[in-house]
């Protein structure tokens, strides 16, 4: 999948765009910012994904015959502009905040720097990959926090919208902190965890209960859980489990990765009958997992409800964001550059104020406390712009401009968080392997204050724009109302 040709995967406006562009030689060098305004789910927080594969789709930019041949019939392209796609490449450069990495509204999660036909060629394929495993990722992350220490298993491939959503979703929740996923496809392509145990049809397709799970366990006595929920939870397939269990351990068989799982009815009241009846019996180790429609609400209010449940596996609600379908990142043009390659700021006005973008060639710093290591804030400022930490450090809301925090020297941090990604067409960045992601992003999330991680109602981290960023868009806001005010 990750050498597929993407280049069509774009909007048709976009072509149209690069031929007027292409027609009225203006191809100018632009700087884009990709970014999202609202974080998903109601979090306080979403987790970057899918870097990776922009880097295939740029890497792989290439109209093939066949590409130039299907744009020709639709008949709205000049014969000069197709000669010109025949030899397209990407040459621009981008900076991204890498996969796993904690991020928060308004700030450029990629930053392309790129003639204007190309920089306007990519902004779907990016968007679309980005939004997606970013949802996803951020999705992953809500529940795992939920499950509070149990281990979450992705197993959402048949609800998944499609191929390509099942396994590129499969590797966004392995980064925002599954275990494992049932996905083999994603196992296979992603070098991750591949996880399962077995289905109702199993256990339908013997004699009876006591006979399906006897059969399992023979067959995998090293990873041996087994699904107690086809008949009667309580009355046989806890039991049958038992004597399953029972029998292993007087053949001599090691119980190491051994339990039940439940997919249905009420998970508290039969996790903890269930619990008892393992203890019991003693099997005290056994591990009780559970799947049945779960997302990070329900297992919390599990959790709340002292259910017995160690494992949980999360299907469709996962897979899907089911709650929050879009990450609604957009991506927006920030500069032209002159000749001298300094950067003419621009600016999108909006009768909505969160919609008005922020100018210029921008980077973003994230603060932190320096004794404890968490994170304070972050701050969006121009790429040429440093800070001195040993300095006092003013910042301030960039809308609710009274709200001000005052660092003082000595006692914060500072780190970018853009890193260089393509430098002139080349790509200088190699990107770590999904479980190094996901280890990354855990500490990431650690660094965050519990308030901020709550998953209801959670303490707003601030994002605020550096005083010369500030000031540069006041005045760029000034001059278009001065404008409009003549006309």
């Amino acid at each position: 999948m990750s050498t597929m040709n993407l280049t069509l995967l774009t909007d048709l406006y976009q072509l149209t765009m690069m031929q007027g562009y292409f027609k009225n030689k203006n191809n100018d060098t632009v700087v884009f910012d990709a970014f999202y305004r609202t974080n998903p789910s109601g979090n306080g927080f979403a987790i970057a994904a899918g870097l990776e594969q922009v880097i295939d789709y740029l890497k792989n930019l290439h109209f093939s015959s066949e590409d130039i041949e299907y744009l020709r019939g639709l008949h709205i392209f000049e014969e000069d502009f197709l000669e010109y796609l025949a030899d397209f490449k990407f040459t621009g450069s981008v900076y991204a905040i890498p996969e796993g990495t904690v991020v928060f509204p308004k700030e450029p999660l990629i930053k392309v720097i790129a003639p204007i036909m190309q920089a306007q060629l990519i902004e779907t394929a990016i968007l679309n990959i980005v939004n997606h495993q970013s949802l996803i990722a951020t999705k992953a992350a809500r529940v795992v926090y939920a499950a509070k220490g149990d281990g979450v298993m992705e197993f959402g491939l048949r609800r998944a919208q499609g191929p390509d959503a099942g396994v590129y979703g499969a590797r966004a929740a392995m980064i925002g902190g599954c275990v494992g996923t049932s996905n083999v496809l994603a196992g296979q392509m992603f070098d991750v965890p591949v996880l399962g145990t077995h289905a109702h049809s199993w256990i339908m397709s013997f004699p009876d209960e006591y006979t399906a799970f006897k059969k399992y366990a023979e067959m995998y006595p090293n990873a041996c859980t087994l699904l107690v929920d086809t008949y009667d939870t309580l009355k046989s397939g806890v039991p049958n489990a038992i004597r399953v269990f029972r029998e292993m351990r007087e053949a001599g068989i090691p119980l190491t990765k051994y339990g039940i799982r439940l997919d249905s009815g009420d998970l508290a009241y039969l996790s903890k009958r269930a619990r008892k009846m393992l203890d019991k019996a003693g099997f005290p180790d056994a591990v009780i997992s559970a799947s049945s429609d779960l997302d990070e609400n329900l297992i919390d209010s599990l959790k709340a409800q002292g259910a017995e449940i160690r494992s949980w596996g999360v299907g469709t609600n996962l897979i899907t964001s089911k709650d929050q379908p879009a990450f609604g990142g957009v991506y927006k043009l920030a500069a032209i550059q002159k000749e001298d390659g300094t950067f003419i700021p621009k600016i999108k006005l909006s009768e909505n104020t969160a919609k008005v973008t922020n100018p210029g060639n921008k980077t973003v710093y994230r603060i932190y406390d320096k004794e404890t290591g968490m994170l304070n804030a972050d701050l969006i400022c121009l790429a040429d712009e440093t800070f001195d930490t040993n300095k006092d450090l003013r910042i301030f809301d960039p809308i609710e401009t009274w709200k001000k925090t005052k660092y003082k020297a000595g006692t914060y941090e500072m780190r970018e968080l853009l890193v260089e990604i393509f430098r002139d067409g080349e790509c200088v960045y190699e990107s770590p392997s999904v479980m190094e992601m996901r280890e990354y992003c855990r500490q990431e999330q650690e660094s965050v204050w519990e308030e901020s991680r709550r998953l209801v109602n959670p303490h707003k981290v601030y994002v605020d724009l550096s005083d010369k960023l500030y000031h540069l868009k006041a005045k760029l806001l000034e001059e278009l109302s001065t404008e409009e005010d003549d006309d």
